[in-house]
């Protein structure tokens, strides 16, 4: 697949949710007022904030998809990432919020009329929807995490495309969510009490509480500016120094300007007998390859250094610390 044709589906896969969460939207906020369930209201929050972070994600996607221009040398692709955090952002303060405290009225002093029915009903249909709705982030996943060749789990917890990633969770979240409340709605049906439709609504702004804070960690770390995942890295460096002109790679970063843009930046030590054409042959040589395996690479500079040695002969300054290794991985698909 194509980084377009990529796009394109975290395009479609964002609208499919947004349309899907903004009718269960709807429907959740009905059957809540008819039945007067904390936990119902709290899943028409829920929908609610899910519908308002897909709107975020489209402009995620379409500013930051925008090409590079004089003020932006290297695009707007991290702009997506801005956007992404106020969806999460939004999903904290709003979603979780308004079912923690909902919840807490709900215990303290609230009651239900006791109609129950049409949020049962509400509560199936809705189950069928995000169901839908994940199915196709699921494929989307799949694929994505094939074309980098990694695993789905490792793609998702690596991928610089929150999109995918938001939508995932969030449709993830939302399910759960429907179980919660569809288990205090019984329960409270059953025992006449309210506090387990109450506690039901906790439970569901917690939920909302532990995907809004995954996402926002993840958009601050891209934000800042996040290096390739190591086996990346790895992979990057190899093929620079497999080139017959370099010596070795003194220094190698690497930063994610985008979920699709990749910027590699490196020091490297020619060999003594290279001439200027020769490394000029070697540059272009080291970006037809490196675009070959990963065409995510948007940019590639190389400075030709001469550094000096460790004592014992290593690297003065390594590419990589191994013994300081972030505790998140660097993201780039982990392959």
């Amino acid at each position: 697949m194509s980084e377009a044709e990529a796009k394109a589906e975290s395009v479609g896969t964002v609208v499919v949710a947004g349309a899907a969460n903004l009718a269960i939207a709807v429907a959740k906020l009905v059957a809540g007022l008819i039945s007067g369930s904390a936990a119902m209201l709290s899943e028409a929050a829920h929908s609610l904030a899910d519908t308002t972070t897909e709107v975020l994600l489209y402009l995620a996607l379409r500013r930051g998809a925008r090409p590079a221009d004089r003020r932006h040398p290297f695009g707007y692709g991290k702009e997506s990432y801005v956007w992404a955090f106020l969806a999460a952002l939004f999903t904290f303060v709003v979603g979780a919020g308004f079912a923690i405290t909902h919840g807490v009225t709900t215990i303290l002093v609230h009651e239900h009329t006791g109609n129950y029915r049409a949020s049962y009903l509400v509560l199936a249909i809705s189950f069928v929807i995000e169901s839908v709705s994940l199915a196709r982030a699921i494929r989307q996943v799949r694929r994505e995490s094939r074309r980098w060749r990694s695993s789905p789990h490792r793609y998702l917890r690596l991928t610089p495309d929150t999109t995918v990633k938001a939508v995932f969770l969030e449709d993830s979240a939302a399910l759960v969510g429907l179980l919660i409340a569809g288990v205090g709605l019984g329960l409270s049906e059953l025992t006449a009490d309210e506090l387990y439709d109450g506690i039901a609504s906790i439970l569901i702004g917690v939920l909302l509480l532990v995907v809004a804070g995954i996402l926002a960690r993840s958009n601050i770390s891209l934000l800042v500016g996040r290096a390739v995942s190591d086996r990346v890295h790895r992979r990057i460096e190899e093929e620079l120094e497999a080139l017959p002109e370099v010596d070795r790679v003194d220094t190698l970063m690497t930063m994610l300007l985008g979920p699709e843009d990749i910027l590699v930046a490196a020091k490297v030590d020619f060999c003594d007998d290279a001439t200027a054409a020769d490394i000029e042959a070697a540059a272009d040589e080291a970006e037809r390859r490196l675009t070959e395996h990963y065409p995510e690479i948007a940019y590639v500079f190389l400075d030709p250094t001469r550094s000096m040695r460790g004592p014992e002969g290593h690297r003065a300054r390594p590419t990589q610390d191994e013994n300081q290794r972030p505790v998140d991985e660097p993201a780039g698909g982990g392959s």
